[in-house]
């Protein structure tokens, strides 16, 4: 083994003390402790400024929530440092430390137009500046683990798998796992009116930026089989759906959907009286994800001023040959669904080019 790169998901982070030891447990971004929490901080700042400065979709549990959540609580006081989860695991396998520049944009505190951390926003936000400090690019290296170099990789999972898609040509993306990223390689952000009210984001790349939307993804239906039948395989639920002749279409981006205590609950509140068996909950889940895809894309399109013919899909959802096919009839796209992990191959891809 000659080198190795850690990826998670964007948004969550640990603070440090000044001995570098974690304060207390990370939290997990569905955590409620962020909400109500934008609004708070909208006061502040307005959102409109937020998003031109940043480009980052409204989000509520945005790290720019988290912190704020903390700072109102007073958890930022004895803080002395801050790292993204990834930052951190490779901060405890070599002892140095680094914010890595495509994660940071998932924080919504990186100036979309300087590649930094604003430290005007965060000063009047009133979170402790010392916490922020130079970003590094993807493929810097940052020490050794027994004999192993350890580097950044692009440590945000969804810049990784982007890396790791073997693209014919330049066309949108879903990296479909727990959330469905949707997104398309653009030379710089687009912050206007049309992609705020849209709630699309701008997040970093190796290169490029990502013109991005969150949909809920494959939450929804593991959510659903945990409830209504957690045994049965995947290809059992798939198998359900496909048989049910239910056509009820929810949207799959409603925020009731984020972290509910019953996700049966939540869809019976957005279908009500349509569903009845289990397949009737996974079959209006696979088709709200398809019109949910159809729908972005074409708010892509009209964002960027250009049209696409076809759209790659990578990750566990690839292997979901029922959805891409809603997802080609709802687009009107040719699918290319490469069930790799485009993550893992990204995360390599970036460390083997960083030796050239």
């Amino acid at each position: 083994l000659d080198a190795l790169g850690i990826d998670t998901w964007g948004v969550d982070y640990g603070l440090l003390d000044d001995a570098g030891h974690l304060l207390s447990d990370p939290v997990n971004y569905r955590d409620e402790r962020t909400k109500g929490v934008m609004e708070k901080a909208f006061a502040v700042v307005p959102e409109e400024e937020i998003y031109r400065r940043t480009g980052l979709a409204r989000l509520s549990f945005n790290t720019l929530y988290q912190l704020f959540a903390d700072l109102r609580a007073g958890r930022l006081e004895r803080a002395s440092g801050f790292l993204m989860l990834p930052e951190y695991l490779m901060y405890r396998l070599c002892g140095a430390r680094a914010q890595e520049y495509t994660n940071a944009t998932t924080t919504g505190l990186v100036n979309a137009g300087t590649g930094e951390y604003d430290m005007e926003l965060i000063s009047r936000l009133g979170l402790p500046e010392r916490l922020f400090g130079k970003l590094s690019m993807p493929g810097a290296a940052l020490g050794e683990y027994e004999g192993v170099r350890v580097m950044l990789c692009a440590t945000h999972d969804t810049a990784s798998a982007v890396e790791g898609i073997p693209m014919a040509q330049d066309a949108p993306y879903i990296s479909s796992g727990t959330w469905s990223l949707l997104g398309v390689k653009t030379p710089k952000p687009i912050t206007d009116a049309r992609s705020r009210a849209g709630n699309w984001s701008n997040e970093g790349g190796v290169g490029y930026n990502r013109y991005q939307k969150n949909i809920m993804g494959m939450w929804l239906i593991n959510r659903l089989r945990d409830e209504l039948c957690p045994k049965a395989p995947f290809a059992e639920v798939v198998g359900m759906a496909e048989e049910s002749a239910c056509a009820a279409v929810i949207d799959a981006n409603d925020a009731s959907l984020l972290a509910p205590e019953s996700m049966k609950t939540a869809f019976d509140a957005l279908a009500p009286g349509q569903l009845h068996a289990p397949g009737d909950y996974f079959k209006c889940a696979y088709r709200s994800l398809a019109s949910g895809y159809a729908a972005a894309l074409a708010e892509l399109e009209a964002d960027t001023g250009r049209r696409y013919d076809s759209l790659y899909i990578v990750g566990g959802g690839a292997k979901n040959a029922y959805l891409n096919r809603l997802t080609a009839e709802a687009s009107g796209k040719r699918v290319a669904a490469l069930p790799i992990e485009a993550t893992a191959l990204g995360n390599l891809k970036i460390q083997m080019e960083a030796d050239k």
